[in-house]
C-alpha cells in the first residue's frame, strides 16, 4: 500500500479514516496492528481484504494493481488470496462445522472430492472431526473460533485478515488459540495481519505497527507485552 487515503462522507462532513497511509507487507510475514478506536485499524482492514474501496493512493496485492481491477475482478481475488477470521466468528448458523468449513471451496467450484479431502484434513488439522456434524450453537467459542481458522487456511489463500478474533474468549482460551494461531502461521507460511487491542496478542507477531490518526506512527519488531504497552501508553500520552 502506497499513500492511501479514505474519507468517509456525511452530509457536509468529512472524516478522514486513512490519511497516506504507506505499508509493505512481505509474502510470509505476521504483522500485528494496533491503534485507539477511531484510529483507522477496520478501515484498514477492509480495504486490505478489498471489501472497501479507497480515495487515493496505490495497492499492489501479490503482484496485482487492485485499483486497475473491476468488482468481479476483485471478487475473484479477494476469494483466492484472502481468508478472513473476524470477532464475531461469523460462521453460517445453519451449517454444521464441515459446511461452514467448506463455504470458500464452493465458491472456487472445485470438484466435490477435492473439497472433501482439504475439509477433513483441515478438521484434522484444528481437532474437530468429532464435531463436524455439530452446529455452531452446539460448540464452545474456542471451538467455533477453530472453524473460523479452519475456513481461513483450507482455501489455501496467501493472506489471512484477523480483526480482534480472540476478544470474544475467556482469558485461558485466548491464550491457547494465541500460540495456535502462531504455530499455524508459522507451519503454514501465511502471511498475517492481526489487529488487536490486546497486547498479549499482538506480541505473537513479528512486527508490530501503531496506528494513530489514520497513519502508522511507529513500527517494531516482535517484542515481549510489557514493551507493546509501554509503547501503548507512550502513544497515549503524545
Amino acid at each position: 500500500m502506497s499513500k492511501i487515503g479514505k474519507v468517509y462522507r456525511t452530509g457536509l462532513v468529512e472524516t478522514a479514516a486513512l490519511e497516506d497511509l504507506t505499508l509493505e507487507v512481505a509474502k510470509g510475514d505476521f504483522v500485528s496492528l494496533m491503534g485507539p478506536s477511531g484510529s483507522g485499524k477496520t478501515t484498514f482492514l477492509n480495504i486490505a481484504g478489498l471489501l472497501d474501496t479507497f480515495d487515493r493512493g496505490r495497492y499492489v496485492l501479490d503482484g496485482v494493481d487492485v485499483t486497475a481491477l473491476n468488482d468481479d475482478q476483485q471478487s475473484r481475488l479477494r476469494n483466492e488470496r484472502i481468508g478472513f477470521i473476524f470477532q464475531s466468528f461469523n460462521l453460517i448458523p445453519d451449517l454444521d462445522v464441515y459446511d461452514n468449513v467448506e463455504v470458500p471451496l464452493r465458491y472456487r467450484r472445485l470438484p466435490a472430492g477435492e473439497r472433501r479431502d482439504r475439509v477433513e484434513e483441515a478438521l484434522v488439522q484444528m481437532g474437530l472431526t468429532a464435531r463436524m456434524r455439530h452446529l455452531p450453537a452446539q460448540l464452545s467459542g474456542g471451538q467455533q473460533q477453530r472453524v473460523a481458522l479452519g475456513r481461513a487456511i483450507i482455501a489455501e489463500t496467501q493472506v489471512c485478515l484477523m480483526d480482534e478474533p480472540l476478544s470474544n474468549l475467556d482469558a485461558q482460551l485466548r491464550q491457547e488459540m494465541r500460540r495456535e494461531i502462531r504455530a499455524l502461521q508459522q507451519q503454514l507460511g501465511m502471511t498475517m495481519v492481526y489487529v488487536t487491542h490486546d497486547p498479549r496478542a499482538a506480541a505473537i507477531a513479528d512486527r508490530i505497527l501503531f496506528l494513530a490518526d489514520g497513519c502508522i506512527v511507529r513500527d517494531m519488531p516482535r517484542s515481549d507485552p510489557s514493551a507493546v504497552i509501554a509503547v501503548v501508553d507512550e502513544l497515549a500520552a503524545g
